[in-house]
């Protein structure tokens, strides 16, 4: 009996792992790209421990990459959402973009076959001279209050997938960005009080938003300027929100 008992914890034990390869072989894979031209932000590499980190706890395997050469119909052949991570290009110079040509292609192809887009800060402040790549992310940076405030920050939607969990109203510290051409159609998520980070200005200023585009599924915050913000829980939570729905797992 004790043998056969025995024998029987092997076996689960042996199956347990058999499903943990299955599933960690079929988990979606998300590509977190962080190349720039602009300004570096700090936060870029410890925000790339902080998402796959964030992977291992959602069941996807999170690839970081910061070589265009990634943008090719091979290079996103298994790739099921692509993280741009405060991918800045040069405002006035178009020698700064890498999307161009058939990597231009190959993101669009991306897109349109249903792929997702998680956009993280600055990447709103990349690829002016591109006029699909603002569309893709509904606005562009055009400026930011002096240093990093901490502003009060407002749920639009409670009763979107990608605010489940959140407080209604919380209190960050980042780089608020004001936006040139903010599309109203984006469905929007937060906002931050103007008058929190010292604005004068009455409306409430966009934050992240989400919206669906030509197949695909897009996902924008503003925060994540600041180290600090890849230890917010807050912020970290509405990510992964914001990856499970452009990957449709949620919503």
């Amino acid at each position: 009996m004790r043998y056969l008992l025995r024998l029987l914890a092997i076996l689960a034990g042996a199956m347990t792992l058999m499903g943990g390869a299955a599933w960690a072989k079929d988990a979606p894979r998300v590509l977190i790209f962080s190349y720039s031209t602009g300004y570096r932000h700090a936060s870029i590499e410890p925000g790339v421990v902080a998402l796959q980190a964030l992977g291992k706890k959602m069941g996807v395997t999170m690839i970081a990459s910061a070589d265009p050469a990634v943008f090719s119909n091979d290079g996103l052949k298994d790739v099921a959402a692509i993280i741009l991570l405060s991918n800045t290009s040069k405002h006035d110079d178009p020698t700064s973009e890498w999307l161009t040509g058939t990597r231009r292609d190959a993101f669009q192809a991306f897109v349109h076959r249903g792929g997702g887009v998680v956009g993280i800060h600055a990447a709103a402040d990349s690829h002016y001279s591109w006029p699909w790549y603002g569309k893709l992310f509904g606005a562009r940076f055009i400026r930011h209050p002096k240093g990093t405030p901490e502003g009060v920050v407002t749920l639009a939607d409670l009763k979107h997938p990608a605010n489940k969990g959140l407080a209604p109203v919380s209190r960050h510290a980042d780089e608020w960005y004001y936006f040139d051409d903010y599309d109203p159609r984006m469905h929007l998520l937060s906002t931050v009080d103007p008058a929190s980070i010292g604005e004068p200005d009455a409306n409430p200023n966009p934050v992240s938003w989400v919206h669906e585009f030509e197949g695909g599924r897009v996902f924008y915050t503003a925060m994540g300027h600041t180290v600090e913000a890849y230890q917010d829980p807050w912020f970290l939570r509405q990510v992964e929100n914001g990856v499970n729905w452009v990957l449709k797992r949620q919503g």
